[in-house]
């Protein structure tokens, strides 16, 4: 029998070697995609970040910082309607204080009713003191009381212009030059009524008329 083919056969695969599984594992990760090449860390990171975020980040500091301030900065139209209601009602404030210091009309009628009504009750024959307090002195007390309520409105509301800004805006706005000098200028007039108000209701200016005592 000739055996020569087998022990040739075997001989050739005892002297083959063995493939190694890590290099065959290797080889076809290179093999698999033969046109990938490396790439910069950079790139990638920059491939990985969206566009939407990329074009936030190449806006500047300052113009995102102005566009806040724009965002932040009041509406001029409510602005100006603030200022105008602030500004009217410091007008008023003056205006009382110097109606409190000159006089009212409605003072003056007052006074003229106290006249009349002292008349007509000392019409019937009263003594001379009596007549001077309800003809002269209730008219007098009657004008003093008047102005002193006009001056108290003028403090009152200049008091509430200067302890308030702007209606409607916050309180760490300060309000404009001109509106808490004029609501200034009310508190101090309405303070300098009431207390010539005072002092006339109370006759510290000027005293009433005292009648002679008769002789004999």
């Amino acid at each position: 029998m000739n055996t020569a083919p087998s022990e040739t056969t075997d001989l050739s695969k005892k002297d083959t070697p063995a493939a190694d599984p890590e290099k065959s594992t290797a080889d076809a990760a290179v093999t698999e995609d033969p046109t990938a090449t490396a790439t910069p860390s950079g790139a990638t990171d920059e491939a990985a970040v969206p566009e939407k975020d990329r074009d936030e980040a190449a806006v500047p500091a300052e113009a995102t910082d102005q566009a806040e301030d724009d965002d932040l900065e009041p509406d001029p139209f409510t602005e100006a309607r603030h200022g105008v209601g602030a500004g009217a009602t410091a007008i008023v404030s003056a205006a009382l204080g110097i109606v409190a210091l000159t006089g009212a009309w409605s003072g003056r009628v007052a006074a003229e009713r106290e006249t009349l009504m002292g008349q007509i009750q000392t019409a019937g024959g009263s003594s001379a003191a009596q007549q001077i307090s309800e003809i002269y002195g209730d008219a007098w007390h009657t004008t003093a009381l008047v102005n002193g309520v006009f001056a108290v409105l003028a403090l009152l509301v200049g008091a509430f212009v200067l302890a308030r800004p702007a209606f409607g805006t916050p309180a760490t706005r300060p309000q404009p030059a001109w509106i808490r000098a004029v609501a200034l200028a009310g508190v101090a007039l309405g303070t300098l009524g009431v207390l010539i108000s005072a002092g006339m209701y109370f006759d510290l200016f000027l005293s009433l008329p005292v009648a002679g005592t008769p002789a004999g």
